[in-house]
């Protein structure tokens, strides 16, 4: 790994903050995989020009980890994980956040086995699947701030395409079944399970046939299921499950995408090729169905205005989606074309949320687009060499000391 930068950040700061005061900071970091080349392109929004970057194995897809601090580096067909120090953070303080801002860094270690994958992060820990070794790595996030690595596994009975996640006192696992299989082939994935940390079952399958997909939010885990989405809440007696069938009224679709809202109970999933779910996890309906003009390409929730989401469809139109009202209210062209057909891994665009606004890797035209959430105006172009695909941003806003 390397990194360069022909400025450096914390003496930009240094000159333009008066050593005497304190003053209100806005840092967006973006961090873009490439699609092709093994490397990792770091900038701040507010200075694209300053740039970073950090060779890996393979193609990445990245996920904050540990507040922010982390970005971790899963690349799944080389059989490795990089992780990253961010160089922000923030810290809050009830009245007020405390930002810190300084490079970002490669930690040293790195993580290798057999096709990682699922990254789900709750709790103490961030847990990444390993799919064909029938583990999950456990990290410690208290470690990862500092830009350290302590990992526990845990073993899963058979190899799968899963996940694991801390829950209360217990491990959640997704449970594969144990008919035998030709060839490569996967086994197929039936359900959720509770264990303790040893691997040990502790609770009974709550049935979830193709288990795919996890999120939380309030009260809630949930996970998309072939039947339903299941949703899990702790309970006196440990995890307590509730199926939520697909209504009747649906099309023909299953979720296989979730994303948790952090201020309200709920969650946004895809369903079938060219729609939305808007899944109440307590209340009744469960589902608030949104249909979309062309297939999906990627969507995002706004973690801020929850009631946001952004949706790209291959047309290259990016929408936003009123998820209160279950419509879509405002559209525009984003980037040009980007068929469906094909490689499930081929370079299409991907979506980001930088506060208030939507960010848009165009792998063809080498560019992200920076576009203004409330007129879905692009405002900005940013040329990132190669083809810009995986993202993640961290950051935000708070006083700098």
């Amino acid at each position: 790994m390397k990194h360069f930068h022909p400025l450096t950040l914390v003496s930009a700061l240094a000159f333009a903050l008066p050593a005497f005061a304190d003053d209100t900071r806005t840092v967006w970091r973006v961090f873009i995989g490439d699609h092709e080349a093994p490397t990792i392109t770091a900038f701040d929004l507010d200075t694209p020009d300053t740039r970073w970057t950090f060779d890996t194995k393979g193609q990445s897809k990245l996920y904050p980890a540990a507040g922010g601090s982390t970005i971790i580096a899963v690349q799944s067909d080389d059989d490795q994980v990089n992780l990253l120090n961010s160089g922000v953070s923030l810290a809050t303080h009830g009245d007020h956040s405390d930002l810190s801002v300084q490079e970002p860094s490669a930690i040293p270690e790195t993580l290798t086995g057999p096709r990682p994958f699922h990254v789900v992060a709750h709790g103490s820990f961030t847990a990444i699947n390993f799919d064909k070794g029938g583990y999950a790595a456990f990290l410690a996030n208290s470690a990862l701030r500092d830009g350290k690595v302590e990992m526990t596994r845990f073993p899963q009975a058979r190899a799968h395409h899963g996940f694991a996640v801390e829950f209360g006192d217990v491990i959640l696992s997704s449970v594969a079944s144990d008919a035998p299989v030709e060839g490569d082939a996967a086994p197929a994935r039936v359900g959720l399970q509770a264990f303790n940390r040893n691997g040990d079952a502790v609770g009974d399958l709550a049935t979830c046939t193709g288990i795919h997909g996890e999120a939380f939010s309030g009260a809630y885990l949930a996970a998309g299921c072939d039947e339903g989405v299941l949703t899990v809440k702790e309970g006196a007696e440990g995890p307590e499950y509730a199926m939520l069938p697909y209504p009747d009224d649906l099309p023909d679709g299953k979720t296989g995408t979730l994303l948790g809202a952090r201020s309200m109970q709920a969650f946004l999933g895809n369903y079938g090729a060219d729609g939305l779910v808007m899944i109440d996890p307590a209340e009744e309906p469960h589902f608030t169905f949104v249909a979309l003009p062309f297939r999906r390409v990627d969507f995002v929730m706004d973690p801020v205005k929850m009631q946001f989401a952004y949706v790209l469809t291959e047309d290259g139109t990016l929408h936003r989606v009123n998820l209160l009202k279950g419509e879509i209210e405002a559209s525009n062209r984003a980037t040009g074309p980007y068929s469906m057909d094909g490689h499930w891994n081929d370079p299409r665009p991907r979506l980001s949320v930088a506060g208030d606004h939507v960010l848009v890797t165009d792998p063809n035209e080498s560019t992200l687009h920076i576009i203004a959430a409330d007129t879905l105006e692009e405002t900005q172009s940013v040329p990132v060499e190669g083809k810009p695909y995986n993202i993640a941003v961290v950051g935000g806003s708070g006083m700098t000391h």
